[in-house]
C-alpha cells in the first residue's frame, strides 16, 4: 500500500530542467569569437578560447567557412527544419502541369467515347453528323452520310 503524499517532502522536477536546450549563438557572438580566434597567435591560446566558450574546433572552422563564403550575413542563424525543395513558382507550375495532364486525359477519354458513339450509330445504321461537318447545312449532311454508309 502506497504512503500518502506529504507536500513538504514531495520532490517536484523543475520544468526548466526537463530538457536540455541546444546553444544558439547570434551572429554578433560568432563574429566576436572568430575575431578572438584570429587574434590567437601563441601556442595554447586557441584551445583555451574553445574551452572557455565551450566550443569544438569544427564549429569554429564551419563559422570561418560561412564567413568567407557569405560574409557576416552568412553567420546569422538559419531557420530550423527541412529546406523547401521548390520555390513558390515551381510549386504553382507543378500544380498547373498536374491539372493540365488530368484535363488532357479527360479530353482523350471523351474523344474516344465520341468515336465509339459514332461507330455504334454507323453499325446501327443511324445517320449522325460528324463533328467536322456540323457547320454545314443539314441537307448536305444527309447526302454525305448516305454515301459514307454505302462505301
Amino acid at each position: 500500500m502506497p504512503k500518502p503524499k506529504n507536500p513538504a517532502t514531495e520532490v517536484v522536477a523543475k520544468p526548466a530542467n526537463d530538457r536540455r536546450q541546444r546553444r544558439k549563438f547570434s551572429d554578433e557572438e560568432k563574429e566576436r569569437i572568430l575575431t578572438e580566434a584570429d587574434a590567437c597567435t601563441e601556442r595554447g591560446q586557441l584551445g583555451e578560447l574553445l574551452r572557455r566558450e565551450g566550443l569544438y574546433g569544427s564549429q569554429l572552422s564551419t563559422w570561418r567557412h560561412q564567413r568567407d563564403v557569405g560574409g557576416r550575413e552568412a553567420l546569422a542563424p538559419k531557420r530550423p527544419g527541412p529546406k523547401p525543395s521548390q520555390t513558390a513558382e515551381e510549386r504553382t507550375i507543378a500544380q498547373l502541369e498536374r491539372k493540365l495532364a488530368a484535363l488532357e486525359k479527360e479530353n482523350h477519354i471523351q474523344r474516344k467515347l465520341l468515336e465509339l458513339s459514332g461507330k455504334a450509330h454507323e453499325i446501327l445504321g443511324l445517320a449522325l453528323p460528324r463533328i467536322e461537318e456540323s457547320d454545314e447545312t443539314p441537307e448536305s449532311n444527309s447526302s454525305k452520310g448516305a454515301t459514307r454508309r454505302s462505301r
